[in-house]
């Protein structure tokens, strides 16, 4: 099976042109001249991560980093595991890099069951490591995570088996089939990873 790979090119001018959404930003003395058009779009809401810890989703998870995100829930009988063993692959394929310049956000679509405690179970099954987030929150702060990611589904049965993959840095964000064989995902994984400012 191939990875399906999509391209967002220009994805800059493509954030910069979309409404200015300042949801659950926590310093709003800082001006928004000074946000950079990834912070404006993805905004600091608040999620809280498998120990408990809340964390801001730009600021926290996505500045200046390569990261790769997917959307799941905990008690998925179909797709969910098998697509987080790719990234546990994923992880392990990449090594050190894991936690110092790349993150790997896995998001729950169902929040409300998917506590901090059960997530930590669900991390421990896949070995994860410092660097691999599994998120939840208030409910309206995860569903506005999702939808900034086009990752919001209103049965969380319908989530999606994309893996988002981005350099904030650089600007170049992928997607690719969460399904397909973990090698190839690397490489895409490791393209985004290699790609240099202009």
């Amino acid at each position: 099976m191939r990875a399906v790979v999509l391209t967002l090119a220009g994805v800059g001018c493509c954030l910069a042109a979309m409404t200015v959404v300042t949801y659950g930003q926590s310093n709003s003395n800082q001006q928004a001249t000074d946000l950079t058009p990834a912070h404006k779009y993805f905004t600091d809401v608040e999620l809280i991560n498998q120990n408990g810890e809340k964390m801001r989703f730009y600021t926290d998870l996505l500045k200046g980093k390569v990261v790769i995100v997917d959307s799941f829930f905990a008690t998925c009988q179909g797709s969910c595991l098998p697509m987080n063993r790719n990234l546990e692959k994923i992880q392990e394929a990449l090594g050190e890099h894991v936690g110092r310049d790349v993150n790997i956000i896995s998001i729950s679509v169902d929040p409300t069951v998917d506590t901090p405690a059960a997530l930590k179970e669900y991390a421990k099954k896949l070995h994860a490591r410092s660097g691999w987030y599994f998120l939840t929150g208030e409910k309206q702060n995860v569903e506005f995570a999702l939808t900034k990611l086009g990752q919001y589904v209103n049965d969380k049965n319908d989530h999606l088996n994309i893996f988002i993959i981005g350099n904030e840095r650089t600007g170049l964000w992928k997607k690719a089939f969460g399904l397909a064989r973990s090698d190839e995902l690397v490489k895409v994984v490791e393209s985004v990873l290699n790609d240099q400012a202009p």
